[in-house]
This record gives C-alpha cells, structure tokens and sequence, in this order.
C-alpha cells in the first residue's frame, strides 16, 4: 500500500498545532530552586522570570510557598489564545510572596508587567515593588484570581494602555503609599485603560490615595464592572494616621483640566461597599460617562456616602437604586434618576437597620474558596423596614422583592450551621463561586412540589436543566459541570409551583 508522506506531514502539523494543550507540562519554582535546575517539582526553578521564558502554552507554572526576593520587573509578554491559556498558580494551599522591596522607587519599577494576553494568575502575594504590583500593560482577556497587592509604591494592581476585558477576581490590596500619597490606589482601572473589566469580590483598603480609581487620561468612552466589592479606610497610611491623597473609596473617573474633555469612564457597581473612607465613598470626580449603582452600601464616609453633582454627557444617565447609607451624606444632583434608596421617603435609617456596625472584621481572611469572609458588619437585621423593600433590578434575591443594600437578608440561615426546613423554599448561593469546572447548588423545600432548576447566559438562553419534577420536601444538593462553555457570568433559578428565585455565578476557565 502506498503511503502519501506529505498527507502524513500535514496530519501531523495539524494534530501537533491544534492539540498543544495535550503536552502541556507544569513548571515548578520554589525559594530554595535554582535557575540551572530542568524545572521538576524536585528540582524547581528560583526565578519565576526564567520559568515564563519556559514556558509554552497550555502550560502551568506552580509557585512554591515561601518569600522569593526579587529586585527587577517580571515582564509578561506571551499570549495565549481563547482556546489556550497560560497558568501561574500558587502551588496547593501554599502562599508564595514576590518581595520587591530592593527596588528603588521609580515609575519603571513594577514588580510584574503583564503585557501578554490569556493568563491565568491565581494564589500570589506581590509586596514592596518600586510601582505598581502589578500592571496589566495592553494585556486583555487575562484572570487575576486571589492574589494580594500591599506595601506598593504606587497602585497595587493597575490597568492601562488599551488592556481589556480581563477579570480580577477575589483580590485584596492594601497599604500600597507613593512618596507624595497622591497616586497609589489599591485597584486602577484608569488613564488609557481599556474596556470590559471587571472586578468581582475585591477589597481595597488603606491605600495612600483611593480604593478604586476610574480616573481617564488618553482613553475615552469605556466600560468597567465591579461587583461585591469593598473598600475602605483608603486615605489612610498603616498606622492610621491620614495621608495627603485624595481617600476616596469608589472613584468613578474624571479627567484633566476639570475632565473639560468630557471624558467617559462607564462604570457598574453592584452590591459594593465603601465605608470610612477619608473623604467620600462613590465619588463621580468629574466623570461624564454613565454611572449606575445597584444594591450598593455607603457608611460613615467622612465627606460624603454618594457624591455625584455634576451632569453627565448628553445620552449617559446616572441611576441609582435600592442602595443604603448610614451615618454619611448624599450628594445628587437632580438629573440622578434615583428608586428605592434609604435617603428618600418613606424610608429613615439606624444603627438598629444592622445586626452589626462596627466595621473591624472587614480585613478578615477570606474562605477557604477564595470568596469574601462571612461578617454579620451592615448586613440587614430583622425587621429592618429596608428588607423586600427594593424594586426588581435583575440581580439575584431572596424573598418577595430585593432588599436594600449590599447584603441581602437570607434569615435564620444565615446564622444556622444546619439547613432549616421552613415554610419557604431556599435557594442557596453555589460554591465554589467563582467556579472552574464544577460547582455545588443546594435548595430546599419546604413540601412536595413540582420544580425545575436551571441555567441561563446573560441573554437569558437555558443552557442546562439540572432537576425537573415532582420531589417532595428535604434538601438536594446538585452539580452543574461548565466544562463545555465558556468563561462569563450565569444565572441559576429555581421554580416552583409556589415561587421562583434566581442567583447569579461566575465561571472562570
């Protein structure tokens, strides 16, 4: 039989080019490695620079635990594809520290630049850089998950020249101060930044300058998305004393000259808080671009809880809705379209709308997941007047209607180590959330009963039916497996003869 050798060849191009991931190898580094080493989790790498110049596609760099001393930029400049992703993840439980505190301080001085796109980063602890921790430099369509930025010198965690659609998920920066206070932030998504980022379970918090800051410079016209996110005491150096910087927690853009641009920075809050920042909590700076707050929480914000004066350009609209703030001031001009807030009739608010109002256990360590930690500090307390009080925005609630503020009230569940099985049906939140590939969702109902419990896109598209039909009353707990589609924001409902409840998860690949 003859052999057509140039078919052969070709098949074989094809199979090695397409199938990559296949053969993808893990490289290990640890603080007691060598560079000369092959890079086996017996023999690993010191420098997590020489590991990135190994690394191939599809591949995955495992970190070690332990502080690695470091006095140069780690540059990413690799990109993968949306089919092949590059990974740098913390070894297990381990907690790798990047120490950059021998450099100097400059503004070329970050200590990782990541100009590539499609990376995957998860578990690091950048500390002491001469700039930003780390900087997302034109990179785009990258994942950031649960690593720390602190003692900066300058942002934390910074996204600039045109980088975009990247998510940072569950991040924490803090204690990040610049020689003259006025730039470091804990999370800047700002001057020439890109659009379609998104930030989800984020804490910010005594950073020399803001929490977050939008503010434009070189870009125009862009969107960026946070959710349950918190920030706080920003404006503050580590010791507590005040700093120079601005000590805003929420800074929604702006621009030079008094943004006379016209400057547009499009941002989404939803379920975030800002608290005891020292000047105001959503501050709009100058931004002319829309700006919409959903289920969002103000508290004891020096100057102002809500801040926005300033009408926004000729087609934008600000909205704001279902939101609380306690023991701060609302700044809003007119053309704010506002529903459900607690500042506005028939509501009024006290300490006595909370189970908890002393802020301390915000900077506690998150769950084992990665996800924010469990704290009773401004959650609803019952009988509160803001409980089902809110209009239907599209999130996720429990209840009759959505509650006001950031944390809905889920009852004795929330304080209970046991499943109750009461008179309503539960939906509880899935976990892991965020989820890579699979995930738990537990319900519970109260009788027997006809249910369907399934999964749609952001369009509203099922995608998948995890239960249909009569069960009677217990708990069931079942698994969605999201190895099939793609990275993004689902929802999950639940409907029964009696109700329908709807919650909201991340998949990130």
């Amino acid at each position: 039989m003859r052999i057509n050798i140039f078919l052969i060849l070709l098949f074989l191009e094809f199979f090695f080019s397409a199938s990559s991931n296949v053969f993808s190898q893990n490289i290990y580094v640890a603080h007691d490695g060598n560079d000369i080493n092959p890079g086996t989790i017996s023999q690993p790498l010191f420098s997590l620079a020489s590991a990135i110049t190994r690394v191939k596609v599809g591949d995955t760099i495992f970190v070690r635990g332990g502080t690695f001393v470091y006095n140069s930029t780690i540059t990413i400049s690799k990109s993968g594809t949306s089919t092949l992703t590059y990974y740098i993840f913390a070894y297990k439980n381990e907690r790798p520290i990047l120490d950059f505190s021998a450099m100097s301080f400059s503004s070329s001085n970050k200590g990782i630049s990541l100009k590539g796109s499609y990376w995957y980063i998860k578990g690091l602890s950048i500390k002491g850089a001469g700039d930003n921790g780390m900087e997302i430099n034109g990179g785009s369509n990258n994942t950031v998950e649960l690593c720390s930025f602190y003692e900066n010198r300058d942002t934390g965690l910074q996204l600039s020249n045109g980088s975009s659609n990247n998510r940072i998920i569950n991040c924490d920066s803090y204690f990040n101060i610049d020689e003259k206070e006025g730039n470091a932030d804990g999370f800047a998504p700002k001057l020439a930044v890109g659009t379609g980022n998104y930030f989800y379970g984020c804490r910010a918090w005594q950073n020399s300058d803001d929490g977050w800051d939008g503010y434009m410079r070189g870009a125009d016209n862009v969107s960026t998305t946070l959710e349950n996110c918190w920030s706080f005491k920003n404006g503050y150096r580590k010791d507590g004393t005040q700093t120079s910087g601005n000590g805003n927690g929420f800074k929604m853009g702006g621009g030079d000259n008094g943004n006379s641009a016209r400057l547009m920075h499009h941002v989404t809050l939803i379920k975030c808080v800002a608290f005891n920042n020292k000047v105001k909590g959503f501050d709009q700076n100058n931004n002319d671009g829309s700006m919409t707050l959903l289920n969002c929480t103000g508290f004891s914000n020096l100057t102002a809880d809500y801040r926005i004066t300033r009408e926004v350009n000729s087609g934008q609209a600000v909205n704001i809705k279902n939101s609380v703030s306690y023991l701060g001031y609302v700044e809003l001009g007119s053309f704010v379209i506002q529903e459900k807030n607690s500042w506005r009739p028939p509501f009024s608010v006290s300490a006595q709308d909370f189970v908890d109002i002393d802020p301390s256990s915000a900077t506690a360590s998150r769950k084992e997941d990665g996800s924010l930690p469990d704290i009773t500090f401004l959650h609803l307390a019952p009988g509160s007047s803001f409980i089902d009080a809110g209009v239907d925005v599209g999130l996720p609630y429990l209840g009759l209607a959505p509650d006001l503020g950031a944390f809905e009230y889920d009852g004795p569940t929330s304080v209970s180590p046991e499943p109750i099985i009461g008179s309503s049906v539960v939906l509880n939140q899935n976990f892991p959330n965020p989820f890579n590939p699979e995930t738990k969702i537990t319900y519970i109902l109260p009788g027997e009963m006809k249910i369907k419990l399934e999964v749609f896109d952001m369009l509203g598209r099922s995608i998948s039916v995890l239960a249909d039909g009569n069960q009677t009353a217990g708990t069931y707990t079942v698994t969605f497996n999201g190895s099939g589609i793609s990275s993004g924001i689902f929802f999950y409902r639940l409907s029964t003869n009696v109700t329908s409840i709807t919650k909201q998860f991340v998949l990130i690949k």
